[in-house]
């Protein structure tokens, strides 16, 4: 049979109602006897049953997820930290990924699937300015990306633009000038490879760094794959450089493999920059230095975001973009030359 508030509050040596608002993430609960509960909980194997939850209080306890591939690290990252800052206010995620197609996202926000769910946290890369009039649903919304800004829900995203002249200015002040680019997007104008490409062009006109097009490789989708093609295509052209900004990390480490197995030395050649801090780019050899552009914070933003709409709802005023901080994450592949 299984597990009940019943059995939970016996073995705490609590009531029903002390139990249902340890699970419901109850604010006023003295510590020793939340930790009583819980330790109960776990002891039983208990999980709440989500459809009598909704039925009683008119919320499952459950938020939704959608990314666009979690087969790309930074997006299983992202997932991962939602996750963690979900089930410490009490709730469970159901991920949805959407390929990033747009029909897939709208499809989604319409979804009866949603209705198990109390709120979403949505990271669109298919839709775009023209489909903000979508995100007016009736339950409530978290943003994340560059897709969209300034539509009818909360958006917690990067500083995508500061962060990538940062990273530019870092390879300069090691001494590079003739920087590559790999992963920008062809004609894009919304996103974050247009917004990073961005960041690069201002930093080198503050440099006093003309702007060379050779430079710039092209890609679609951001897999270690496409960032080794670009680069082989960077090399093939002839294009002089050294260094390499990789519009996220596994670009840069799909560039990276490509450029010692044709000779050049990273960084004494070659300085390469990545951009996300994942968790492999500490791992990779030479190890990665990259920009870190706050993905903890995001999450944990988001999370905490949507938990307060979702309890406090029109109370909590208008709709709010947040933006994380950032810092470089000095490691082997762009070390600084003092000589510079």
């Amino acid at each position: 049979m299984s597990v009940t508030l019943h059995d939970v509050a016996r073995v705490a040596g609590v009531s029903i109602k002390t139990v249902s608002n340890v699970i419901n993430a109850y604010p006023h609960i003295r510590p020793a006897t939340k930790a009583r509960v819980e330790a109960a909980i776990a002891e039983l194997g208990y999980t709440p049953n989500l459809t009598a939850r909704s039925l009683r209080s008119g919320r499952s306890g459950a938020i939704a997820l959608a990314v666009p591939d979690l087969g790309l690290s930074y997006f299983a990252e992202l997932a991962a930290s939602v996750i963690e800052a979900a089930e410490a206010a009490g709730l469970v995620v159901l991920v949805e990924q959407t390929g990033g197609d747009r029909d897939r996202e709208l499809e989604l926000l319409r979804s009866p699937r949603l209705k198990m769910t109390d709120g979403l946290i949505f990271s669109a890369l298919g839709m775009g300015e023209a489909d903000v009039a979508s995100l007016n649903v009736d339950y409530p919304v978290v943003l994340l990306g560059e897709r969209i800004f300034g539509g009818p829900t909360d958006h917690v995203t990067m500083r995508n633009v500061e962060a990538a002249r940062a990273a530019t200015e870092f390879l300069i002040a090691s001494g590079r000038r003739r920087i590559a680019v790999v992963g920008a997007h062809e004609g894009e104008v919304v996103g974050s490879a247009a917004l990073r490409l961005q960041g690069y062009l201002e930093a080198l006109e503050a440099h006093g760094i003309a702007y060379d097009e050779s430079l710039i490789g092209y890609t679609t989708l951001w897999h270690r794959s496409n960032g080794a093609r670009s680069m082989t295509e960077l090399l093939d052209r002839g294009s002089e450089f050294d260094a390499v900004f990789g519009l996220n990390d596994t670009l840069a480490l799909g560039a990276m493999r490509v450029l010692q197995v044709a000779g050049r030395h990273v960084p004494e050649d070659v300085a390469v920059m990545g951009f996300d801090d994942l968790d492999e780019a500490g791992y990779s050899i030479p190890s990665l230095t990259t920009v870190d552009p706050g993905r903890e914070w995001i999450a944990r933003t988001a999370v905490s975001t949507l938990v307060e709409r979702i309890a406090r709802g029109a109370d909590v005023g208008p709709v709010q973009l947040r933006l994380a901080d950032f810092r470089i994450v000095e490691r082997e592949s762009a070390l600084v030359d003092d000589a510079a």
